[in-house]
C-alpha cells in the first residue's frame, strides 16, 4: 500500500532528493567515500555549499547585498541570534502562534519587545491586522506559517521598520520579495532538507549596529565571513537541501510550486467545507496553503480517533494534530504530490458514507 505522507515536520521531501542523498551516503562525488565522512574543506564538498547557496538566491530572487548562511541550531536558536545581531533597545512582534510566541519570549533577554498584536484570544485560529508597529523599533518579527494552527501570512508586507521573517515552514512555497526583509530564516526540516541544518538570508548592512558584543557563533558576521564554514556545518543535510534546490528548479521554480500548492490546498479546503462531518479551525481568509488543520464537527466529536484509524489504514500517516489542539492535519508541503491530497479526500468520503 503506497504511504501518504503529511507529518508536520520533519516531513516528506521529493524523491529526487532521497535517492540523490541515499547515493551519496555510498559514494560521494566519485570519491568512494561516503558524504558523512568526507572533509568539509575538501573542493568536492565546497563545490556543494557553493552551489547550494548560488541556487537558493537564484531560486528567490536575492539581492547581492543579502547573505544566504547555513547553520546548526534549528529555527529556535535564530529566536535568539535575530535580537542578539539587530536589537539595540526594542523590537516589535506579531504573536500568531507557539513558535511566534517562543521567538518574542527570547528577545525579552535583549531588550524591550512590543507585543503588536496576538491572535491568542481564539486560539491563533487568525492572523491580526490593523496593528501599529512603533516606528523607533529595531525591527519587527513576525511567524509567516503557523503549523500547529494552520494560519498563514501570504504576502510580503510592507512596514516602517526592518521586518524579519521566520519562513521555517513555508519558505519555497511562494514567491517572496526578499528586498522587503532584513532577515528571513528558518529551520529546514518542511520543504528543504532533513532537520539538521537552519537557513538564514540576512541583509549584509544591517550587521554590526547593535554596539553589543555578540559571543562569536552567534553573531551572522561571522558566519557571513567564511561562508558558512566557520566551523563544521551539517554537511548531509546541506547536500540534501541542494538536491532539493535543484529540484525546485526542475519543477518549474517557485511561481510552479505556488501553483500546486494552491491547487492541493483548495481540493482539500473544498471537501472539509463539503463534508458534514468534518470542519477548519482556521478563518478562511488565512488559511494556511501548508498546514491543513481541521475537526470533527461537533455532533461527530466522538468519531476522531476511528477516523484517525481508518485513515491510517488506508496509508494516511501524520495527520494527527498537534498535541495542543487535537483534531487532524495534514501538512501540504511542495514534495507532496495531488494524488496524496485526493486519496485523503477519498478517505474522508468514504468515511462520510459509512457514517
Amino acid at each position: 500500500m503506497k504511504k501518504h505522507n503529511f507529518y508536520a515536520g520533519p516531513s516528506i521531501l521529493p524523491e529526487y532528493t532521497i535517492k540523490n542523498t541515499a547515493d551519496a551516503v555510498l559514494n560521494f562525488a566519485g570519491t568512494g567515500l561516503s558524504v558523512m565522512e568526507v572533509s568539509h574543506r575538501g573542493k568536492e564538498f565546497v563545490a556543494v555549499m557553493d552551489e547550494a547557496q548560488a541556487l537558493f538566491k537564484e531560486l528567490l530572487n536575492i539581492p547581492d547585498n543579502y547573505e544566504v548562511l547555513f547553520l546548526g541550531g534549528g529555527a529556535s536558536t535564530q529566536f535568539c541570534m535575530v535580537p542578539y545581531n539587530l536589537m539595540k533597545k526594542k523590537a516589535a512582534y506579531l504573536n500568531t502562534g507557539a513558535w511566534a510566541a517562543k521567538a518574542q519570549k527570547e528577545a525579552g533577554f535583549f531588550g524591550e519587545v512590543v507585543e503588536v498584536a496576538s491572535s491568542k484570544d481564539a486560539n491563533y485560529n487568525y492572523i491580526p491586522k490593523g496593528y501599529e508597529i512603533p516606528a523607533d523599533a529595531d525591527y519587527f518579527h513576525i511567524t509567516t506559517n503557523n503549523t500547529i494552527y494552520g494560519t498563514e501570512i501570504k504576502e510580503d508586507l510592507d512596514v516602517n521598520v526592518p521586518l524579519v521573517a521566520d519562513m521555517s515552514s513555508d519558505i519555497f512555497s511562494r514567491p517572496i520579495d526578499v528586498s522587503k526583509y532584513a532577515v528571513i530564516y528558518g529551520g529546514a526540516q518542511k520543504n528543504l532538507a532533513p532537520a539538521g541544518v537552519t537557513f538564514v538570508i540576512v541583509k549584509k548592512d544591517i550587521l554590526g549596529q547593535t554596539g553589543r558584543a555578540i559571543p562569536t557563533m552567534l553573531d551572522y558576521r561571522t558566519h557571513a565571513d567564511k561562508g558558512s564554514m566557520f566551523n563544521t556545518p551539517p554537511v548531509l543535510p546541506v547536500f540534501a537541501a541542494l538536491q532539493t534546490l535543484k529540484w525546485l528548479k526542475e519543477q518549474g521554480g517557485i511561481a510552479a510550486m505556488q501553483k500546486k500548492n494552491e491547487e492541493k490546498a483548495a481540493v482539500l479546503y473544498d471537501e472539509i467545507d463539503r463534508n458534514k462531518l468534518f470542519k477548519g479551525t482556521a478563518r478562511k481568509e488565512d488559511r494556511s496553503l501548508m498546514n491543513i488543520c481541521f475537526v470533527m464537527n461537533e455532533e461527530y466529536a466522538e468519531l476522531e480517533k476511528e477516523f484517525l484509524d481508518f485513515a491510517t489504514e488506508r496509508g494516511m500517516i501524520g495527520i494527527k494534530g498537534h498535541r495542543s489542539v487535537g483534531g487532524f492535519r495534514a501538512s501540504t508541503y511542495n514534495a507532496l504530490p495531488l494524488e496524496s491530497v485526493k486519496a485523503l479526500v477519498e478517505t474522508m468520503q468514504e468515511f462520510e458514507k459509512k457514517h
